[in-house]
């Protein structure tokens, strides 16, 4: 999982859509410095009323909510690295969807770059850990509200983009 990703709104990249990464992405930082990171929006349907339901991890090292993601291991697919992120924090496999928006940002002084991917969770179950002590499966508005980073809520909508009809959260 990620270092500390707090970032300043003056430095912060805005979300640009993703484009084929470059051999080097595969590494967690590129030859250019570049920290290379991949997550998923995680949802899945609803069990208590219509509609779908996005999950949040809580990593109480930085008291922080936000979609699941980590770096990437040296030589690693940036769509297997954000399943595998998935698993770790979460506890649930997922069925990767399209890809969403990048992410970029300075992160300690260095640029990052989070590829994403939407994600549907199939099947599994949380365990608490050192690094992500609670997940939360809410709503897309109050997703969208409780996340830390701003630059992480305009997934929200991405994902809601991405879904076919019937999947959205009105019925």
């Amino acid at each position: 999982m990620d270092p500390a990703e707090h970032q300043d709104p003056a430095t912060a990249a805005s979300t640009a859509p993703a484009s084929p990464a470059p051999a080097s992405a595969s590494a967690s930082a590129s030859a250019d410095g570049t920290v290379r990171a991949a997550g998923c929006v995680l949802w899945r349907r609803s069990p208590r009323s219509p509609g779908l339901e996005i999950c949040l991890v809580h990593r109480p090292k930085y008291d922080d909510w936000s979609h699941p993601k980590g770096k990437l291991e040296r030589g690693e697919d940036p769509l297997a690295g954000a399943l595998r992120e998935v698993a770790e924090e979460t506890g649930y496999t997922a069925a990767p969807g399209a890809e969403l928006p990048t992410v970029r940002y300075l992160s300690d002084g260095r640029p990052k770059e989070v590829r994403y991917w939407a994600a549907a969770a199939t099947t599994g179950a949380f365990a608490p850990s050192d690094e992500v002590d609670r997940i939360l499966w809410l709503a897309p508005d109050e997703a969208r509200a409780r996340l830390t980073r701003p630059l992480d809520r305009p997934l929200v909508d991405a994902l809601l983009a991405t879904l076919p009809p019937g999947t959205g959260p009105c019925p």
